[in-house]
């Protein structure tokens, strides 16, 4: 994966594009999940200076790209195209995602913005939105196939900053300690990025005595991969675990109290969840990583309204990354930012990501007091 300046430009298109209800409505269906909004959509009829924007995302409700996320690009795009009709559609499905995606292109959107669940499997949907003339901007997740553009936080950084804050956390343990790994999944070319971050720091530091890659990135999976690694290393001798995310942290963390597993060893964690936050106010989780989702946001739609209108994105890139189909792909890099309990209030409430309130529920007023998270 190389960074790189001097941007291609990306040049506009012309297509054929769905033309009978018949054709939408089936489409629709075919998403499941799939809905139109601002300004009508029907059929792909945007374009021009007010393109149809179609948004798939790996999760919706609760999860952090349906908290956050969602909203946030909705937000900058009622901003930067009042006019954009514009589809939604979310599931952590990756077979469902890809029809949604199909649906999609069916359907006649202008351009795309794509969190992929399984980059590979959704590899020939992407090489048909390209073959359509339908621009998509990968977001969170590196999608394979020929995209136009990349938006994410740079991975080697966030799994620098959780090998960095174990070795602290861990203190003089470090010298001849033992950790547990609880990678992403395979599918996820992030969970790679994350992975090699953190054994840049790790490597020769400490022993990884056990390494897993979460099918899924499943906490299910992580809770029977952790109940595993203890048993096979021994309550006694776990000194720490890099865990790529917060909800693998809550996972790994309930094995921990379930082996009855005392002290808690630092865990770290990615993406400032609510739970984890209050986790790590509480004491059980170390630190999470927490990834400005507004700066992310805001360019994923900027780079999706100028390639709709059939513009260059040279402006908006910051440098280059590759992927196995295409070099050179316009990219945003963002910066991520280490979150310990010292740190909620001037990073998470100060950005308004959380209130002090929704961080302290009565049974943790006292933790929140301790750190500083008065009203």
């Amino acid at each position: 994966m190389g960074l790189g300046v001097g941007l291609p430009a990306v040049k506009g298109r012309s297509r054929a594009r769905a033309s009978t209800a018949v054709a939408i409505a089936a489409a629709l269906t075919l998403a499941g999940a799939c809905t139109a909004g601002g300004g009508g959509g029907g059929g792909g009829s945007g374009g021009g200076d007010s393109p149809t924007v179609g948004l798939l995302l790996p999760g919706g409700g609760a999860s952090r790209f349906g908290q956050f996320d969602k909203p946030l690009i909705e937000k900058k795009l009622r901003e930067l195209c009042p006019s954009c009709p514009r589809a939604f559609a979310a599931t952590p499905d990756p077979a469902m995602q890809r029809q949604q995606l199909e649906s999609m292109i069916t359907r006649g959107v202008d351009v795309l913005i794509i969190a992929a669940v399984d980059p590979q499997l959704l590899r020939p949907s992407v090489e048909a939105a390209h073959r359509a003339g339908i621009p998509v901007v990968a977001y969170d997740r590196l999608a394979q196939g020929p995209i136009s553009g990349y938006v994410t936080f740079d991975g080697a950084e966030v799994g620098k900053l959780q090998g960095t804050a174990l070795l602290k956390a861990m203190g003089a343990k470090v010298h001849g300690g033992q950790i547990v790994m609880m990678n992403g999944a395979t599918s996820d070319p992030n969970a790679g990025w994350f992975k090699r971050g953190a054994l840049s720091v790790l490597s020769g530091k400490v022993r990884i005595g056990k390494s897993y890659d979460t099918v899924g990135w499943r906490p299910e999976n992580a809770f029977v991969d952790m109940r595993a690694a203890i048993a096979a290393l021994g309550a006694d001798h776990i000194d720490g675990v890099l865990a790529a995310n917060d909800s693998l942290a809550g996972a790994v963390i309930s094995a921990l109290k379930a082996t009855e597993v005392r002290p808690l060893p630092p865990v770290t964690g990615q993406d400032a969840d609510l739970a984890a936050v209050r986790r790590i106010v509480e004491g059980d989780q170390y630190m999470t990583v927490y990834k400005p989702y507004k700066p992310a946001a805001d360019a994923a739609v900027e780079m999706a309204v100028a390639l709709g209108r059939g513009k260059s994105v040279t402006s908006i890139a910051t440098g280059t990354v590759d992927n196995a189909a295409t070099k050179d792909i316009p990219a945003v890099l963002l910066p991520a930012v280490p979150v310990t309990v010292g740190d909620i209030k001037d990073t998470l409430v100060k950005d308004g990501m959380y209130t002090i309130a929704q961080i302290c529920p009565p049974n943790l007023r006292s933790a929140c007091a301790k750190a500083g998270l008065t009203p």
